[in-house]
């Protein structure tokens, strides 16, 4: 056996029934309905369970006519369940088992290791008509009690379970075998395929690798590594993530790459998929239908497909419809890719699902990934493997993740008085957010949005420099999905430079409720770091400087109060005034130059702020559990 410091991905192989039942029970443990039909051959599939990973493996039925029948199957096992299974979960029918199910069963499990069922547990599957007394019953039945005594009477009741306690029994399987998944080590090729010098050479390489990291193979003179089979590519293993809107297309890309996995079309999360190409793992993720996700599940999509695929995916392929594809699509795919890094694109190629003219966005979007492309209606995969395997060894085998740092924010760079400057005017219904805008840009015939629940953006010339002001509607008190997702389309109205001040428009007098809800909300929505991108605008029908107005400002304790919330920041301006505009944008440029490190405010920097926020929420709920169960403890 082999041991794993911490489990962070359980691995189950399923075991005996019929394939109906395997089925049920793998879709109850993933979640989704990911196993259909009978398979041939062992069938791996994964899904995220918390902040892990469950691994199910699927096997065909338990029929061995020969020994080398076993013994493949044995061969297929260990390939499918690598580095090594964590639990045999053995689904059972009682009525239906027989002596040679039970002794197929023992075969299996005692080629593996004279110690698997120390990591097996018996699922009982319902019978049609069950009586009073059938648990008695079936526990009498000889064949039955023996495996059900040899899994040190680990077995439960398949239609009685809840999800949370069968994945809890499973984990107690593992607690108890210390954190060690199995190792069928039997399956190693013999040392003697090799001379003995070449064998020595080989066992001193692996030891380098093994001390060194990965990074050692890379050094590894030709010469040498070519003692080894399919090393002529270098690479060990393939992990791609699929994106795109046709849930049919992915499906069918799944079993073409993985091999003719059955693949269930429809999934509501990430889920992966195994196979082999050339003797190397090729692990597939398939993403359901981004396009029409909010920005929260992007980013837990994302981070799915890494926990799916670790340490992460070495090839993004994104399915294209040509004469579908919009600019917006390109947009949101352009931002899903970014929660990767900025070198996703360099691990990208693009599947065209239909022959259809090219569109600008296409077009485009094939310049960014390399111009790298493949038609599914070539349907060869040695075509694509070919081309997958040229993106792994250009990039020479790096890998993308998803990590804080990648959805951070980038570091400020030289602002200038004639760069392009990206406002965005925040404040409540009658604010006068149209009228700033038209002020700001000395126009007085702005397009209006073509609903007033979204983000309209204004572009002019002010100062000889571009200026992008976007109108956000008001927020306050708006369902939380509405506000996410109006709250992002207004910061990728600004791409790709961002914002870089975010403006709170009020006319100067007492503040609402409105007023301050708004405030809020934006600083609840964008994160704690939206602070130091925001400032109050006070708009006056007179003289800004009048004592009137100054006093009231500065001596108005709720007012100064919510001026301390934006960092102390405010310009107060008569918007009327086409001389007082430059004033606005000094203001605006000395904010951005008082920051240390942030210049503009990105759709990056959204995401980072919600999964910093996720990341807290959950600390904080992990931290209320742990309390409540040392408080019932000492109850």
């Amino acid at each position: 056996m082999a041991a794993a410091a911490s489990v962070s991905e359980l691995r189950v192989v399923l075991l005996g029934g019929s394939y109906s039942q395997r089925n049920s029970v793998g879709n109850f443990l993933l979640g989704v309905k990911a196993f259909c039909g009978a398979p041939s051959s062992c069938v791996r599939i994964s899904g995220p369970y918390e902040e892990k990973k469950i691994t199910v493996i699927n096997t065909p039925n338990l029929q061995f006519s020969k020994a080398d029948k076993l013994t493949e199957f044995i061969k297929d096992c260990v390939r499918a369940s690598a580095p090594g299974p964590h639990v045999f979960l053995l689904v059972l029918q009682p009525e239906n088992f027989t002596e040679t199910d039970q002794t197929s069963l023992y075969l299996v499990l005692g080629r593996f290791s004279d110690q698997s069922f120390d990591h097996s547990m018996v699922l009982i599957m319902p019978r049609r008509q069950e009586g009073l007394g059938f648990k008695e019953k079936y526990m009498k039945t000889p064949v039955l009690a023996e495996l059900i005594r040899k899994c040190q009477y680990r077995y439960l009741k398949f239609q009685d379970i809840e999800h949370l306690e069968l994945i809890t029994r499973l984990g107690q399987i593992v607690r108890e075998n210390n954190g060690e998944h199995m190792s069928y080590e039997e399956f190693e090729e013999p040392a003697s395929t090799l001379s003995s010098d070449l064998q020595s050479k080989k066992s001193s390489i692996l030891s380098t690798v093994t001390d060194a990291g990965i990074q050692a193979l890379k050094q590894i003179p030709t010469h040498i590594s070519s003692l080894w089979p399919n090393s002529s590519t270098g690479i060990s293993e393939l992990r791609i993530v699929l994106f795109g809107k046709s849930e049919d297309k992915k499906a069918k890309l799944t079993k073409l790459i993985t091999g003719g996995q059955n693949v269930h079309q429809k999934h509501s999360s990430c889920v992966s998929f195994s196979g082999e190409w050339r003797g190397k793992t090729v692990t597939v993720v398939k993403t359901p239908d981004m396009f029409s996700q909010s920005v929260e599940t992007f980013i837990e999509e994302i981070q799915n497909c890494v926990r799916l695929c670790p340490p992460g995916p070495n090839v993004l392929l994104l399915l294209v419809k040509p004469s579908e594809f919009s600019d917006i699509n390109k947009k949101t795919l352009k931002f899903i890719l970014s929660l990767f890094g900025q070198n996703a694109f360099k691990h990208s190629m693009i599947i065209f699902t239909h022959k259809t003219e090219m569109s600008v966005s296409v077009n485009e979007l094939l310049k960014d990934c390399g111009g790298r492309c493949y038609t599914m209606f070539e349907e060869e995969r040695e075509h694509v493997m070919k081309k997958i395997e040229e993106i792994v060894q250009k990039n020479q085998e790096t890998f993308l993740t998803f990590t804080e740092e990648t959805t951070g924010p980038k570091l400020i760079t030289e602002q200038t008085e004639n760069s392009p400057l990206n406002l965005v005017l925040c404040g409540r219904r009658g604010a006068g957010k149209t009228s700033a805008a038209e002020a700001i840009l000395g126009q007085t015939d702005l397009h209006p949005a073509s609903k007033p629940s979204e983000s309209v953006k204004h572009q002019g010339e002010v100062c000889g420099r571009l200026v992008s002001v976007v109108e956000l509607p008001p927020l306050y008190e708006k369902p939380h999905q509405e506000v996410m997702e109006e709250s992002f389309r207004c910061v990728s109205l600004c791409e790709p430079e961002g914002v870089h001040v975010f403006i709170l428009v009020l006319p100067v007098g007492l503040l609402t409720d409105e007023d301050k809800g708004e405030l809020q909300t934006i600083q609840d929505t964008f994160s704690s770091r939206v602070k130091d991108f925001t400032m109050i605008l006070f708009t006056v029908d007179l003289d800004p400087a009048a004592p009137a107005v100054d006093n009231f400002i500065k001596e108005t304790k709720e007012i100064q109060e919510f001026c301390q919330s934006c960092g102390g920041r405010y310009v107060v301006l008569n918007i009327k005034d086409k001389k007082q505009i430059p004033e606005l944008l000094e203001a605006v440029d000395k904010n951005i130059s008082d920051r240390k490190y942030l210049c503009s405010y990105t759709t990056k920097t959204f995401a980072h702020g919600q999964m910093v926020e996720k990341s807290q929420l959950q600390a904080e709920l992990k931290e209320l559990k742990t309390k409540t169960t040392v408080t019932g403890k000492n109850l």
